[in-house]
């Protein structure tokens, strides 16, 4: 008896330490896990932020140094609800290209592009699979989908496409958790579509 109870306390104290163990373990992957999303946001921040995604991307206002980034609606690209800007067909026949006043579209030989949404709601790039979205600055194809259309100008894709699988997956992390912004953005025109 005195044995069983014995090993019965032993097996009891073996379970516990096990038990004690996992958790700290499980703790510290969690707390490494932490720490690298961590990382992949910041080095994500700072890719949008030296890439220039901000400049075509985001919607501006009028602030006291000329045109600022609207903080509410960053990332957002070209807000659907605006009206499709007016641009000078002619102006482009002179070989020069235009933006609108927000740089979030604009025209050339190819027609007129908007910029697209990147947040991370289901309207924007950022909820897009990462190997979708890999595939899109690496192919310059629209949504990371191989039969969809090229991804037009200004969009340099083709500089993107340069980047480490790291820096991806890093700019990809950062738009996912983004604030999400609802905003389907106008496809592409030709300048006969504005008339």
């Amino acid at each position: 008896m005195r044995k069983t109870i014995f090993i019965l306390s032993a097996i009891t104290a073996v379970t516990i330490i096990a038990a004690a163990c996992n958790s700290k373990a499980g703790n510290k992957k969690t707390a490494e896990e932490k720490q690298d999303k961590a990382a992949l946001l910041k080095r994500g921040e700072y890719l949008v932020t030296i890439g220039g995604c901000d400049d075509c991307h985001s919607p501006k206002k009028m602030g006291a140094h000329g045109p600022e980034i609207d903080m509410e609606r960053r990332l957002s690209g070209f807000p659907a609800t605006r009206p499709l800007p007016q641009f000078d067909s002619n102006v482009l026949k002179k070989g020069i290209m235009q933006f609108n006043d927000d740089l979030t579209s604009s025209a050339g030989p190819w027609g007129i592009s908007f910029a697209a949404n990147l947040t991370s709601d289901a309207s924007g790039a950022g909820s897009w699979p990462l190997e979708n979205f890999k595939f899109a600055l690496r192919h310059g194809k629209l949504k990371g989908l191989a039969a969809s259309r090229d991804i037009l100008p200004p969009m340099p894709w083709f500089n993107f496409a340069k980047m480490t699988d790291d820096d991806l997956e890093a700019l990809h992390t950062f738009l996912q958790n983004t604030k999400p912004i609802e905003n389907v953005v106008p496809g592409p025109k030709q300048f006969s579509d504005l008339k």
